[in-house]
């Protein structure tokens, strides 16, 4: 019977844990917004291309949003 509760709060600990890691996948995926070439440009920036980072479009107010 104790066996049987060890592995019960091992699968409830290892569920809570995965639940846990995609929140925040989710969170940073909504935390961090993507745009497209068109639309930067259209806005006023430029496209920079960083080396192993992909292109990122730099607005006229200074900050930087990735490229999708």
């Amino acid at each position: 019977m104790r066996i049987r509760r060890l592995l019960g709060l091992a699968l409830a600990t290892a569920t809570l844990a995965g639940t846990s890691a995609l929140g925040a996948a989710t969170a940073q995926a909504a935390a961090s917004p993507t745009i497209t070439s068109p639309e930067c440009t259209a806005q006023g920036g430029t496209v920079r291309t960083t080396p192993y980072a992909g292109y990122t479009c730099v607005l006229p107010d200074g900050s930087t949003v990735s490229i999708s």
